[in-house]
């Protein structure tokens, strides 16, 4: 079982920005796929980034977050990170990280085997 423990939400007003942390007990780290989603009360969790398993892990955002959002890993430390710049109110949510071994479908939150506990995130105007 591996356990996923999201860091870093608050209250940022727009324009701000905030780092987000996932500390996981997988091992070995580098050979799991990780993700982030987020998710408003009534809608469906939304794809936010990606991480492909290794070193140099290739990256996927979503396009509400590309050229804002940042994801990177660091694998020495079990820890995923995902940097967020200009954030705008509607990116208030809850974040989630999630995990998977190997490959991933990465923007299908179906395809991941492992999730934190969330954060909240929220954006003022």
């Amino acid at each position: 079982q591996v356990q996923l423990v999201e860091s870093g939400g608050g209250l940022v007003q727009a324009g701000g920005s905030l780092r987000l942390s996932c500390a996981a007990s997988a091992r070995p780290f580098s050979t799991y796929s990780m993700g982030w989603f987020r998710q408003v009360p009534g809608k469906e969790r939304e794809f936010v980034a990606a991480i492909a398993s290794w070193t140099g892990g290739r990256t996927y955002y979503g396009d509400s977050v590309k050229g804002r959002f940042t994801i990177s890993r660091d694998n020495g430390k079990n820890t995923v990170y995902l940097q967020m710049n200009s954030l705008k109110p509607e990116d208030t949510a809850v974040y989630y990280c999630a995990a998977k071994y190997g490959s991933v479908r990465y923007g299908e939150w179906a395809s991941y085997d492992y999730w934190g506990q969330g954060t909240q995130v929220t954006v003022s105007s």
